[in-house]
C-alpha cells in the first residue's frame, strides 16, 4: 500500500462525503482511507435524502453515491445535486457491473463509477483522479462504454419502422435494464419467444447486444423530442 500519495489539487487532503445506507461499508471506507492521509471524510449520510444535504453543507470534492438505497437512489441524488448547481465531483460506488447502471449514472452526471470489490490502493488513485477533474471508471465496466456512431435522422426512423409492434415493445422494455423474464412477463409471452424478438430486434437495427439497443431508443427519443 502506498502512504505517501499525492495531495489534493491545491495541496489540501481531498475532502470527501461518503452517501451509503450500510454503517458497516461506510465505516470501512473511513478507516481505509485513514491508512493513507490525502484523503479525508467529511461527512456520512445514512440515505439519499441525507446524502444531497450533506453535499450542499459540506460542498467536499468529493462525494461517494451507493447506487441502490431506500428512498432516493444514487441516480436520483446526483441528479438532484447536479440540478442545485453542486460543483463536487460525483461518483457512483456500487455493487452492480450492469451497463444500463453504468449508463445512466454517466448520464445523470456522475464523474465516475466504480465497484465495491476494487483494490484499496486503485481505489484511492481513482478518488484522486476524480479530485483533479478526471472521469473515473473501474476496469470491469470501462469496455461497456464502447458506443457505435450515432445513427442519421433517417437510419433511426426507418430502423423504428422496421420492428414490428411487439418487437417495438420488446426493445423498450429491454432499453430500461428488464431481463427477459420480466418482459415476458410484462408482454404475456413465454420467454423464448421474448429472445427471438430481441435477436430480430438487433438483427434488423445491425447492433451487436442490449446496451447498445439501449442507445439506440435513447437517440430514438431525442430526435423525436427535437422534431
Amino acid at each position: 500500500m502506498t502512504t505517501s500519495p499525492a495531495p489534493g489539487r491545491d495541496g489540501t487532503p481531498i475532502r470527501l462525503v461518503v452517501v451509503d445506507d450500510h454503517a458497516l461499508f461506510r465505516k470501512g471506507i473511513g478507516q481505509l482511507l485513514s491508512m493513507y492521509g490525502d484523503i479525508h471524510v467529511v461527512a456520512e449520510a445514512t440515505s439519499g435524502a441525507e446524502g444531497i444535504e450533506a453535499v450542499l453543507t459540506h460542498r467536499p470534492d468529493v462525494a461517494l453515491v451507493d447506487l441502490h438505497m431506500k428512498g432516493l437512489d444514487g441516480i436520483s441524488v446526483i441528479r438532484a445535486l447536479q440540478s442545485a448547481g453542486s460543483t463536487t465531483r460525483l461518483v457512483m460506488l456500487t455493487v452492480s457491473d450492469s451497463s444500463f447502471d453504468v449508463m445512466e449514472a454517466l448520464k445523470a452526471g456522475a464523474s465516475g463509477y466504480l465497484l465495491k470489490d476494487m483494490e484499496p490502493d486503485d481505489f484511492c488513485l481513482k478518488l484522486r483522479q476524480v479530485a483533479a477533474g478526471g472521469t473515473v471508471l473501474s476496469a470491469e465496466v470501462g469496455g461497456l462504454l464502447a458506443k457505435p456512431q450515432p445513427p442519421s435522422r433517417e437510419s433511426i426512423n426507418e430502423g423504428w419502422v422496421s420492428l414490428t409492434a411487439r418487437e417495438q415493445e420488446t426493445l423498450e422494455l429491454v432499453s430500461k435494464g428488464a431481463s427477459n423474464k420480466i418482459v415476458a412477463r410484462s408482454l404475456g409471452i413465454a420467454e423464448s419467444t421474448v429472445k427471438v424478438h430481441v435477436k430480430h430486434v438487433l438483427q434488423k437495427l445491425n447492433l451487436r447486444n442490449r446496451f447498445e439497443a439501449a442507445v439506440w431508443l435513447r437517440e430514438l427519443r431525442e430526435e423525436e423530442r427535437g422534431a
